[in-house]
């Protein structure tokens, strides 16, 4: 008896700039993938929210657009952003909206050199920073709380609110207890700003200190925000599973993106652990509209992303598959001009899916957590 293929239903939102070149080309290598093994089936739907369409019609986000997500089992995502919309405007017009809605409460953004590709930090190499990234991904600074009087005016007052709870800090820090338990060095460090914040961060080290007896197998320490961007640069090899407040994981992860090489090649994953709710995936980059249309972006930041939504999915073969495809392109030369090359996106595009064809999955490679 023939079993029938795997179904997942994946929304599309390429967004703007160069997000549609990249969403584009990773399609096309999740579409061969799914032909070279023949066992799932990937279905798409594109949504066309995007700030083109915004500057028509006034918003990102259709009324029950949401519920349009719901229906699907993933979403990939291109990027959002353009000179024409101010940036608070497409984030919380778009992404914020989808993250708290869908409970997408986690944002994990691995972090790794590429065979082939050069770390700006002298004498690291590939092993030398492997991390990954656990950022609480619905409350502190991004959590909307604050407003403006006197707008307009000399006399204007901003405020800003941070908001911390014990539940949403929590189920943080237990999935990133869970993340670093799972790698082979199981270390987590914990950074916060807790000696000028007296009241968010010491909650954050408070419950990181209630549930660290939880997991004794796993070596536990601590950072200021500011001295860890030190010791991401001096002392990479030092650090492994990470996890850290919504700002402060922001700004981290595109450090991490930067010394592992670009921020062009980093995924990042916004997960619903519950699976309650769909998870969406994109790279850490934005828009890039100053590159966009000219065929020049990278887009393994877009491909590996849709190998982590492969993983969540339970589709570890295919996701395999193209981990390994990029690390064979990479450490073959062909690269975009910002890890050094001179190749666009369509040449990587093609070189990714030539690898995927010709190669069998080596279940021992395995995926970078």
């Amino acid at each position: 008896m023939i079993s029938k293929p795997r179904v997942h239903t994946i929304a599309v939102i390429p967004g703007d700039g160069i997000g549609t070149e990249v969403t584009a080309a990773t399609i096309e290598i999740l579409q061969k993938v799914e032909q070279d093994l023949g066992d799932f089936q990937l279905r798409f739907t594109h949504i066309d929210w995007n700030s083109e369409n915004y500057l028509r019609q006034g918003y990102y986000i259709p009324e029950n657009g949401l519920e349009l997500l719901e229906r699907h089992d993933a979403i990939l995502l291109g990027a959002v952003g353009s000179p024409d919309v101010p940036d608070h405007i497409s984030l919380w017009g778009l992404l914020l909206p989808i993250r708290k809605t869908l409970n997408q409460y986690v944002n994990v953004r691995p972090v790794h050199i590429l065979p082939g590709v050069a770390s700006p930090l002298k004498n690291c190499k590939v092993g030398d920073l492997d991390w990954v990234i656990v950022r609480e991904n619905s409350e502190g600074e991004y959590a909307g709380q604050g407003g403006t009087s006197h707008g307009g005016t000399p006399n204007a007052i901003a405020t800003e609110v941070a908001i911390f709870t014990h539940a949403g800090i929590e189920r943080t820090m237990r999935f990133a207890f869970e993340t670093a338990l799972s790698r082979p060095r199981k270390q987590l460090t914990l950074v916060t700003k807790s000696n000028a914040q007296r009241h968010g961060m010491v909650l954050w080290d408070q419950i990181f200190d209630q549930i660290r007896p939880e997991y004794p197998e796993v070596s536990c320490d601590k950072m200021l925000v500011d001295a860890m961007t030190v010791r991401m640069v001096q002392k990479p090899q030092s650090l492994d599973t990470i996890v850290a407040t919504n700002l402060h994981g922001d700004i981290l992860s595109d450090l991490a993106a930067a010394l592992s090489g670009s921020i062009g090649i980093a995924p990042s994953s916004n997960l619903d652990p519950s699976r309650q709710h769909p998870s969406m995936f994109e790279p850490i980059h934005g828009s890039a509209p100053d590159i966009a249309g000219r065929g020049v972006a990278n887009p393994l930041g877009t491909i590996a992303s849709a190998a982590e939504m492969l993983k969540w999915l339970g589709e570890d073969e295919a996701a395999a598959k193209i981990v390994m495809a990029i690390d064979a392109v990479t450490v073959a030369g062909t690269r975009t001009r910002d890890l050094g090359g001179q190749v666009g996106t369509e040449q990587v595009t093609k070189a990714i899916i030539d690898h995927v064809q010709s190669q069998k999955t080596d279940q021992s490679f395995g995926i970078h957590d």
